[in-house]
């Protein structure tokens, strides 16, 4: 069955583009050039990546993206013609898993949008998918963050992150390790990403407990620190 895709974009010569290149790599391609548009359709069309563009009309990519969270997991790779490191962390806290700024190269971004595929059909079904520690609950199952017995809302590649770190206590992990093994191996990002995700989780993580810690290896990278604080 072929895979579905929305694009989310304004500019119509852009998303003709994308719609012809896509359908002919079998995509199933559906387009909206407004962000209520979008939002409309991701609910209805249910695609399986989402390609969001920032500045629409209706309602921003930002927006678009906090609403489509609330009710799928479909990937969503940016696309924006700002280049801003905010504009990025932006993108990404708001459970977004890539970012592509425009210009780009078609086969970039094709590229980009089977790595995001490939990770999120990637996880193996049998593999235990929620951990529990003191006053924690990580559950991959449902993508839910219980800190202190209230649940954090918390994007799903913030999610897969803590998960991958807590799913192997007091095992250091390098930034490109991690970009390896959460993001993929053909993620085109930097090694930023991962301290950018790291300090957003350790905002909903710390002091919660004196039994772990989400802590920095300097000059090597991190660890789920389970024991003495």
């Amino acid at each position: 069955m072929a895979k579905k895709a929305l694009i989310v974009e304004d500019d119509g010569n852009i998303a003709e583009l994308l719609r012809l290149y896509l359908e002919r790599d079998g995509f199933e391609v559906m387009q909206a050039a407004d962000g209520g548009r979008g939002v409309d359709l991701a609910r209805s069309f249910e695609p399986d990546i989402i390609l969001l563009d920032i500045m629409l009309p209706v309602k921003d990519g930002w927006q678009v993206c906090r609403e489509v969270r609330e009710f799928s997991r479909a990937p969503i790779v940016m696309l924006t013609a700002k280049g801003e490191t905010r504009d990025k962390v932006a993108g990404l806290e708001m459970g977004a898993d890539d970012y592509i700024t425009k210009p780009f190269e078609i086969k970039e971004l094709l590229a980009r949008v089977h790595a995001v595929l490939r990770r999120a059909d990637g996880a193996p079904e049998d593999k235990p998918r929620r951990l529990e520690f003191d006053k924690l609950i990580i559950n991959l199952d449902s993508y839910e963050l219980v800190v202190n017995g209230v649940k954090v809302d918390t994007p799903p590649k913030e999610m897969e992150l803590l998960f991958h770190l807590a799913s192997a206590p007091n095992r250091v992990y390098t930034r490109n390790q991690l970009l390896d093994e959460v993001w993929g191996f053909d993620y085109f990002g930097d090694s930023r990403t991962v301290d950018v995700h790291v300090k957003r989780l350790r905002e909903k993580l710390e002091g919660v407990s004196d039994q772990w810690r989400l802590k920095t290896v300097w000059g090597v990278g991190y660890k789920f620190e389970v024991g003495e604080a």
